[in-house]
């Protein structure tokens, strides 16, 4: 419960107000900074929609007769089998760890959402490399029938739609885990301990019991492993999938259709969209409440013998599969090709990553923190309006965000070259699109939700009177802002710096499209690489691409996994 609703702050020199007395003391600088602020995050979709209705080449009809129907229909098989996947992982071994104890049953509560830490396309490069016909499997089944060829035995095709199906649903099942994990454990025990009585058995619990009542958090983390397979890249380009997203890639770098593009990134975010709307509709008649009064915690059974067992191996397969295999496969490259930590490239790699990771993720914080801090002091209706349309850009694809960010950028930068032309006599070249900037903007439109839900969350949890009192003792909007809000923001404000720096690490569609001529990170670096099949050279950029994710993971984990008894 929020403080501002409750009695006088202690030691308090005035008596707390609301925030709409607050918002009457800002003005200014702070909602006029948080309308253009917003613009600027949402100008890259209000670009792509502009320039999907206006082409200057039409090429629509084309796209409809020939490559459209088939990009739908791949992205909807994807969505749709990586969904279900998700679902039934993730809300299974939810169900497992919240009701049950089994074997490694409180070390798998956290393994289970490491497979966040692994970026798709590793996990997808890990997994051809592991079953190809060079690959250990098949090696092993060759040598032990006496094999010669691959004429003498059928293997299941690696490249394939449900291939990709299998390494995006092993990456992004954790969403599910998560949401479902704190929906199980946040419900009364005695609903269970009732359905008990009237003779249901552990399936007739959770299909009649658990599921119904958990119902919108997995429908929650199945839309958002819906929407990161829509905005996917590596792993469908890596499987000769073709997809939406590829077909930006297609019909942009090699039909030089920016129009045509952009149509296919408009169809993009009409399916990101219906996809908020399914999950707006799947929750829309699934509210459930709690008693008033502390409910009893469920009270974890204990499996023995063979379902123990059981458990565990149903626990430990999306792990194995999401996590250790990645692991194993890459670091085996990495430590049979240690030359590759000193290939010519890495460093930079490595050195820009750092500096566009940390320039995105600084800004995209400042700017949230700016954006809240204005809406919550302005007493107006459009800030109000705007905020919750900034956080589209999550939902948005890296390729579409790309076509909304370089064609303008560009024309803006030819105006930019030939104005300085006019007026020296000098070409300055290409300032903005022949620079990382365009890079830095895209990530910041990409991943500025997540530091605006921090910001609001972090101001929401302080009560108004700290920064009244500080104004009625002189302060500014912004004095009150560093003197009252930053010291107890602290904690919020680096986990977001670090969630969206991990986030700008592991982007490869926004960076491949927007990236200067010769610019490296470590995401194109190992995409570039696995896609020669030089995995040896891939390896040590993509052992420091899951290091990275591996500390966000750790904050996720402390953050959302409480001890348990």
């Amino acid at each position: 419960m929020r403080s501002d609703q409750n009695a006088q702050e202690p030691n308090c020199p005035v008596a707390p107000v609301s925030a709409e007395g607050l918002r009457g003391l800002g003005g200014g600088i702070w909602p006029i900074g948080s309308v253009l602020i917003a613009g600027l995050v949402m100008a890259p979709i209000l670009a792509v929609l502009w320039i999907a209705l206006h082409p200057s080449e039409n090429i629509w009809p084309h796209l409809l007769a020939t490559t459209l129907p088939r990009y739908l229909a791949n992205t909807a098989v994807l969505c749709l089998g990586v969904g279900v996947m998700s679902a039934a992982v993730g809300a299974g071994a939810a169900w497992l760890i919240s009701m049950y104890r089994f074997p490694f049953s409180g070390v798998l509560e956290w393994l289970l959402l490491l497979p966040l830490a692994i970026p798709a396309y590793v996990g997808a490069y890990a997994l051809v490399d592991f079953l190809d016909y060079s690959g250990p499997v098949q090696g092993a089944l060759r040598e032990a029938f006496g094999w010669t060829s691959a004429r003498d035995y059928w293997f299941p095709q690696v490249r394939s739609r449900a291939a990709a199906v299998l390494v995006l649903g092993a990456s992004l099942y954790p969403y599910v885990y998560l949401l479902a994990r704190t929906a199980f454990r946040e419900q009364p025990g005695g609903s269970y301990e009732v359905a008990r009585a009237l003779g249901a058995g552990p399936f007739g619990l959770f299909w009649r019991v658990g599921l119904p009542l958990a119902r919108p958090a997995i429908v929650a983390g199945a839309a958002i492993a819906m929407m990161e397979t829509v905005a996917d890249f590596g792993v469908v380009d890596y499987f000769g999938v073709q997809t939406l997203t590829t077909g930006i890639f297609t019909t942009w770098l090699e039909a030089g259709n920016a129009g045509g593009a952009a149509q296919i990134a408009g169809v993009i975010l009409a399916v990101v969209v219906a996809l908020l709307a399914l999950e707006k509709i799947g929750r829309r008649n699934a509210r459930y409440y709690q008693s008033a009064r502390q409910p009893r915690p469920i009270i974890r059974h204990r499996l023995n013998g063979a379902a123990g067992w059981a458990a565990t191996a149903l626990c430990a397969a999306p792990f194995a599969l999401g996590f250790v295999l990645p692991v194993a496969v890459i670091g085996s490259h990495a430590a049979a090709n240690p030359e590759g930590w000193f290939g010519p490239g890495l460093v930079r790699a490595l050195g820009n990553t750092l500096m566009v990771g940390a320039l995105a993720a600084t800004l995209t914080v400042l700017g949230a923190m700016f954006m809240v801090y204005g809406v919550r002091l302005s007493g107006r209706r459009l800030p109000r309006l705007l905020l919750p349309l900034t956080t589209i850009g999550y939902a948005a694809p890296g390729a579409v965000l790309a076509v909304g960010i370089l064609i303008p950028l560009a024309a803006l930068d030819h105006r930019l070259a030939d104005g300085w032309l006019a007026l020296t006599g000098t070409d300055p070249g290409l300032i903005l699109t022949g620079s990382a900037a365009a890079v830095v903007l895209a990530y910041i439109v990409r991943f500025f939700a997540i530091a605006e839900g921090a910001a609001d969350t972090a101001f929401g949890r302080i009560s108004p009177s700290l920064p009244m009192a500080a104004r009625s003792l002189g302060r500014t909007a912004g004095g009150a802002l560093r003197a009252v809000y930053l010291p107890l923001m602290r904690g919020t404000v680096g986990s977001a710096l670090l969630l969206v720096f991990v986030d700008c690490v592991k982007e490869l569609p926004a960076t491949m499209l927007l990236r200067p001529f010769n610019y490296e990170t470590l995401a194109t670096r190992v995409h570039e690489k696995a896609s020669l099949e030089n995995l040896g050279d891939a390896a040590p950029a993509a052992l420091l691409v899951m290091a990275v994710g591996l500390a966000a993971v750790a904050l996720l984990a402390r953050a959302n996994l409480a001890p348990r008894d």
